[in-house]
């Protein structure tokens, strides 16, 4: 049996070997996980606004206790059908693309627009965040140990751990964005943008919380051990949403540009994690409609409340 030790360097090791495999992809995540740093850094530097930091924390939270409701709902379903599953995570991806175009790219535009005064500039500004966000995810979902959709393993020394936290990691991709997408929506305390945008992701963490429960529970989890580890995946959200507020209030420049990674990032989960598991039991169509119903309900939140 190994040691801790041996099994800290193997893992290292293989992170190593794995940073050789795609050193493009390597040096661009670095530069991204540098370039936020920074950016933190320079808030620390400056102080936080702390004004508008208590509507982050509460919408991040609010997130959390979708994810703790949607996981509740395992103790009085035992089973539901694949097509009604794969239709509520369609629902939950429709959402969050909406989200991502409305609450934060043509916010992002605007934003950077009013600063720069040039559309040219504001449009690259956010296109240069939709990439951060891009390389961002890209680099975690390759130095991540996880389980994608068709049961692929990713990541470095993924076979030595179990299915369950394999799992664990890959929910914890997807909340990660969507917390730095509240936190930063609230970052000059706008509730025209952060108001949709947090009701968005509280609504699509039901479906999602409870989808988690419910994949730990056909591994052979007790009702009691599939919620908590259900609920506390969604612990992301609120610690996402703090450093998405704290990125984003360093610079001018920095709100909308963070703006485009959040975004960038919430579309590389839909893309990458949530479209492909909803497509793999064959039940696209229902998954396809679920999708287009979570984006017209984004879209008119958006329209009624922003």
């Amino acid at each position: 049996m190994l040691t801790t030790n041996t099994a800290h360097q193997e893992l290292i090791n293989a992170w190593r070997a794995q940073a050789r495999n795609k050193p493009w992809l390597t040096l661009s995540f670095a530069g991204c996980i540098v370039l936020i740093l920074l950016l933190l850094l320079v808030t620390a530097y400056q102080g936080m606004h702390l004004e508008n930091f208590h509507y982050a924390l509460s919408a991040g939270t609010a997130g959390f206790i979708a994810t703790i409701v949607g996981a509740s709902l395992i103790f009085f379903t035992r089973t539901v059908s694949v097509r009604i599953q794969d239709a509520l995570l369609g629902f939950a991806a429709g959402m969050m693309l909406a989200a991502s175009a409305f609450s934060l790219i043509l916010p992002g535009i605007e934003a950077a627009e009013e600063l720069f005064e040039q559309r040219t500039i504001a449009a690259a500004i956010v296109v240069f965040g939709l990439g951060l966000g891009t390389l961002l995810m890209l680099g975690l979902d390759y130095f991540t140990p996880h389980q994608q959709a068709s049961e692929t393993l990713c990541g470095p020394e993924c076979q030595r751990l179990s299915g369950i936290w394999l799992f664990i990691f890959a929910i914890a991709l997807h909340n990660l964005p969507e917390g730095m997408a509240i936190g930063i929506s609230f970052t000059h305390g706008d509730f025209k943008i952060g108001l949709p945008l947090t009701i968005a992701i509280a609504i699509q963490d039901v479906p999602e919380g409870f989808a988690v429960a419910l994949a730990l529970r056909s591994v052979g989890l007790s009702p009691s051990k599939a919620f908590l580890i259900g609920a506390a995946t969604g612990m992301l959200e609120p610690l996402g949403a703090i450093l998405g507020f704290a990125m984003s209030s360093s610079l001018a420049w920095a709100y909308p540009m963070s703006m485009g990674l959040a975004a960038g990032a919430m579309i590389f989960v839909v893309c990458h994690e949530v479209i492909p598991e909803t497509h793999r039991n064959g039940y696209q169509g229902a998954a396809t409609t679920g999708l287009m119903i979570g984006f017209a309900v984004m879209m008119f939140l958006d329209t009624a409340l922003g």
